[in-house]
Order: structure tokens, then sequence, then C-alpha cells
């Protein structure tokens, strides 16, 4: 089983001919909202790429909360463990580009509420045999408590570095396997403006000093890891994105999905990539999340 403990929120989507620049007013062409959130994408991509999920996490007593946890629970997700709180539940403010890029401001309201005591219970709940996967979407003394309970409980951890936070390179130490976009690695690295050749020998070296799973997703081009000493690469899809939004959490929720039903690693990479491919050929983060047929279509 995988018990996701993160971030809900609900998706809140502009679209433009192009992003605007500082201080600039660019006319929109779209409006929508989509539920969101890091922590609910990749339960739901987990969940749609067949695994049993636990979502932990905490909604509003508004509006948004409903619809935030709507397509979760339809895909039969285990919410029993999202509470419901005083604050608002959390909003990320997107703008999307015609080109399928994006810039995003995330508020996190009920998120933020979430506390040490919140991730003890989450692993408690664990088994050896789960997988707990976490985000930087909520407190970091929650996510840091989650980590160290699930360590000396001997449960699988994944970490997706995102949204980067200055801990990220502290905290990205306590994980067994850690996802991270070129930018995030980065700054676990502790270099800046890597070249190729640079990423795969920071891999090698922090691997060696950790022992852990490292991957850096490349977009386009991939992504790339290392596991027991040994290098891996995989290619998604050759597409035209249209929103490039849920690909990151899609990937993130599948490499867990394929890992906790047994595959091989490089099969777990592979089937990955391709889901995040799928994620960006339609808009808004849990709708473009593909189901496991449509994955299996394309491998």
């Amino acid at each position: 089983m995988i018990t996701i403990f993160g971030s809900i929120n609900m998706d809140l989507i502009a679209t433009t001919d192009r992003l605007p620049k500082p201080g600039e007013t660019v006319a929109g062409d779209g409006f929508s909202t989509a539920a969101g959130g890091k922590g609910a994408n990749q339960a739901l991509a987990a969940r749609r790429a067949g695994s049993t999920v636990r979502l932990t996490g905490a909604v509003g007593s508004d509006g948004f909360a409903e619809p935030a946890l709507a397509l979760l629970d339809a895909a039969g997700t285990d919410l029993s463990t999202v509470s419901h709180v005083s604050e608002p539940t959390g909003t990320a403010l997107i703008l999307v580009g015609g080109d399928g890029e994006n810039m995003i401001a995330v508020v996190p309201g009920a998120n933020g509420t979430m506390t040490a005591k919140d991730a003890t219970a989450a692993v408690d709940a664990l088994s050896p045999n789960d997988t707990l996967v976490l985000q930087f979407e909520i407190p970091v003394a929650a996510v840091e408590t989650a980590l160290a309970a699930a360590k000396a409980k001997g449960v699988r951890t994944i970490l997706n570095l995102a949204p980067l936070i200055p801990e990220a390179a502290r905290l990205g130490r306590l994980a067994d396997i850690v996802i991270a976009n070129e930018t995030e690695f980065e700054r676990l690295a502790g270099q800046e403006n890597m070249s190729s050749s640079d990423r795969e020998a920071a891999l090698v070296r922090l691997h060696a000093e950790t022992g852990q799973t490292l991957i850096v997703t490349l977009g386009g081009d991939g992504v790339v890891a290392i596991r027991n000493g040994e290098l891996s690469r995989a290619k998604g899809l050759v597409i035209e994105p249209v929103d490039t939004v849920g690909a990151g959490d899609t990937f993130c929720g599948y490499l867990a999905a394929s890992l906790d039903q047994g595959l091989d690693f490089h099969a777990a990479l592979r089937r990955a990539a391709v889901a995040g491919s799928l994620a960006c050929l339609k808009p808004g983060a849990q709708p473009s999340i593909p189901i496991a047929s449509d994955v299996a279509a394309h491998l």
C-alpha cells in the first residue's frame, strides 16, 4: 500500500497566449478550476496506476473542499485520514502560456496546519512493506518527522523535492528515493548550471555518499537515475505539450505505484516517464493524469 502525506488544493487556471513578464499584464483567453495539490495529484496518479492508496492531508470547511477531493474519491482513494479544518482549502493560482509552460503561486491554507503529530499518526498506520510519499507543500516539521519515523520503522520513503525550499538538500538526505527536476537536483548537489556530464557525476557522487536512489526528471529528455550503483535512463513520449502542470506529480505517483506493484526499477522509470508525457496532453493537474490502460498502450 502507498500513503501520500501531502497537500490538497484547488487549482485556479488561466490560459494566455504567452506568460507575462514581471510587472506586465496580458490578456487571458480561458479560465477553469481543477483539483490539485502535489500530494493529491500524486495520490491520484498512484491510484490510477492501480495501487491501493491512502491520502493524509487537510482541507478547509469551505466550498473548495468537496471538489478538491472529488476525483480522488471517485477513483477509490482512501480519504479517511483527510482532516477538515477551519483554514481555507489550499489554492494554486496557475498561468499557462500558449507553449504549455506555466507559472504557479500556491496559497497553503489548510495544508499549513499539518503537524508532526499528523506525521507520526500517518507512519504508525504503515507496515514495513508499505511506501510513504512526501513533497514540500506541507510544513517542513511534518515532513521531517514523517521521514524520520518511517526510517525507524523500515518503511520505504519517496521524497519529491518540490516545490524547492531552503531545507531541500538537508531533508533530501533522509529519504530512500529522491525525485527532483533539474533545478531541484542542483540544489541537492550544491552545484549550479550543470551539464549532462556534470549531472551524472553528481548522481554518482551523491549515491556513493548516501546509498540513496536518486532520480532526476529532464522534461522532454526523459529521466536519469542511479540505484544500487548503476545509472539508468528512460525516455517518455515525443509530444506537443498542451499543459505541463501535472506531469511531475504523475511521474512521482506512477513511479511509487510501479515499485509498489513489484516492477523492476528500469521498467518503473519507463512507465512513469510515459505517464508523465501523457499528462502533458490535457489541461489541468488531476484531469490530465492517465489511467493505467492508457499508459500500457503506449509502452
